[in-house]
């Protein structure tokens, strides 16, 4: 009787022992995480890029490694690629919709763009000023002159060379206004042969002044971050027509233009308009650029 009821007992507790490991093992397999296949990964979306033109000068002072740095941490979805040229060419970009949004200098010509159906609106950004920058020794007497006419007169006179820029450029564009003002003709490199014209940027340009031993005109916020490098200081500045305004301008129907309008609008808010008056403190004691966004 014993026999019988023993295998009895031991195939009762083989069943429990099975059950319990059933439910154990369906609770593992409810716990277990799903496959890769079955989980659903978030997606990365990539910023848009925002395609700015500007000018060699905004490129040259570092202006931009401190700005679009905070414009894309403040606007993560967006990325700027920056295009620096003369402002004619940045213009130019704008017309064939290669740049969603520019940053220029040279209100007249900005003017004409929106009236021509380009741009959204010219919105003021920020100021500095140009600046006639020469050899120490000052061989064509700049530093004597009356006034800005004066000055311009005493370069023309050709007893020293001139480096231009010669790029149609913001700075480029403003040379040609001076010789005008001062009732010269624009001088070319064909006819005298004290005028060289680089057709570069504003550093470059500065470097071949600098070469040359002649005199240029820069925008300030470029002369000091290079002046430590050159051997030519100010020897003009003040006036009233080297103002150097900037205005920013959004492309319409450009590939990004709700990206440019993003970046116009940001760089006129009090968050960007404070980037912008706080560059160059640090370094060099003043503001390279004073923001003036309305």
């Amino acid at each position: 009787m014993h026999r019988s009821v023993l295998p009895r007992r031991r195939r009762a507790a083989m069943m429990v022992l099975v059950a319990v490991l059933a439910v154990s093992l369906s609770g593992c397999a409810a716990d277990k995480p799903a496959s890769t296949a079955d989980r659903s990964e978030p997606e990365l979306i990539e910023p848009v890029d925002v395609v700015l033109a500007s000018t060699t000068s905004t490129q040259d002072s570092g202006l931009f490694d401190v700005l679009i740095s905070a414009f894309e941490y403040a606007n993560p979805g967006y990325r700027v690629k920056v295009v620096a040229v003369g402002t004619g060419e940045a213009l130019k970009l704008g017309e064939t919709k290669d740049a969603d949004v520019l940053l220029v200098h040279a209100k007249s010509d900005e003017e004409k763009f929106v009236a021509a159906g380009f741009g959204t609106e010219r919105r003021d950004v920020m100021y500095n000023d140009f600046v006639i920058v020469g050899p120490p020794s000052d061989p064509a007497g700049v530093k004597a002159a009356a006034d800005l006419a004066a000055a311009m007169q005493a370069i023309g006179a050709g007893t020293a060379r001139f480096v231009s820029r010669g790029d149609d450029s913001g700075t480029h564009k403003k040379e040609r206004k001076l010789w005008a003002s001062a009732e010269i003709s624009t001088p070319t490199p064909e006819a005298q042969a004290w005028y060289l014209s680089t057709g570069q940027g504003m550093g470059e340009t500065l470097k071949v002044a600098d070469e040359k031993q002649a005199y240029t005109i820069a925008d300030r916020a470029t002369f000091l971050t290079m002046k430590d490098t050159l051997e030519l200081e100010i020897v003009r500045e003040g006036d009233k027509d080297l103002l150097n305004q900037y205005g920013v301008i959004v492309v319409i129907d450009a590939k990004s233009q709700a990206g440019g309008q993003v970046f116009a609008d940001w760089i006129v808010s009090a968050e960007g308009q404070t980037v912008i008056g706080e560059f160059g403190i640090e370094t060099y004691g003043q503001q390279l650029f004073i923001p003036n966004a309305q």
